[in-house]
């Protein structure tokens, strides 16, 4: 992959991590989840979708320029980015396992991206 398709993978996964991030603000802000107003109205949830939209067709565009076998596993970056912003932006808590198996997804994103 060039450092250009390496780079936009990198960013469609950050963007896809935000987007988890702004969905459990949104599950969060809901007060009455029998409403729909209180689904339809969440800025959260809109902020979510739009999101999501955005790096789903940048997404398309990566998959356009990079195999599937090389794209796919930066994938797995947002295993480590979700919990990390989990904890910087909503006070989560972060366990050692968490890191453990984030540094074992790592090594396993660098053993598939240096496949010949």
């Amino acid at each position: 992959m060039t450092p250009l398709v390496t780079t936009i993978t990198i960013l469609c996964v950050i963007g896809i991590s935000v987007g988890q991030i702004l969905f459990k603000k949104a599950a969060l802000s809901i007060i009455d989840a029998s409403q729909w107003q209180d689904w339809a109205l969440n800025g959260w949830l809109i902020s979510a979708l739009v999101l999501y939209g955005i790096t789903t067709l940048v997404w398309i565009w990566v998959l356009r320029h990079a195999p599937l076998h090389l794209a796919y596993p930066f994938m797995a970056l947002a295993f480590i980015i979700v919990p990390v912003l989990g904890r910087l932006l909503l006070s989560e808590p972060m366990h050692f396992k968490t890191l453990v198996g984030g540094l074992l997804i790592l090594v396993g994103i660098t053993v598939a991206a240096s496949a010949p």
